[in-house]
C-alpha cells in the first residue's frame, strides 16, 4: 500500500488519490503561433524518468485539492508533498541511497 500525504488532510491510502502526470509543465505563451510539431511535444511528450519524478496528483476522495508528489518511479517511495507554487522538497542522496523517505 502507497501512503500519500496530502498537503490540506495529511496522510491517506493511495485509492484516495489520481496521479495526474508531470507537475510543472508550462503552457506555451504564444500557442497560436506554435508549429504542429511543437504542439503536439507540449501536448503529448513529457520526460518520463526511472528515478524522482514531480508529479500532479488531486484527492479524489477527500478535499479534492491539487497538490504536487515527489515520487520515485522505480522503488514507488513518496518523499514529499507540497501544494502548488511551493517549492518542492529537497531529497537528500543518503534518502535515495538508503531506499527510504
Amino acid at each position: 500500500m502507497l501512503l500519500i500525504e496530502c498537503p490540506w488532510c495529511g496522510e491517506r491510502d493511495q485509492t484516495e488519490f489520481t496521479c495526474h502526470g508531470e507537475a510543472h509543465i508550462v503552457r506555451p505563451k504564444n500557442p497560436d503561433e506554435l508549429t504542429d510539431e511543437q504542439w503536439g511535444d507540449y501536448v503529448f511528450f513529457r520526460s518520463n524518468p526511472k528515478g524522482l519524478h514531480k508529479e500532479r496528483w488531486v484527492h479524489d476522495h477527500g478535499c479534492r485539492r491539487w497538490f504536487n508528489v515527489v515520487r520515485h518511479t522505480h522503488t514507488d517511495i513518496v518523499y514529499g508533498s507540497y501544494k502548488p507554487g511551493e517549492p518542492a522538497p529537497e531529497v537528500s542522496e543518503e534518502a535515495l541511497k538508503g531506499g527510504k523517505k
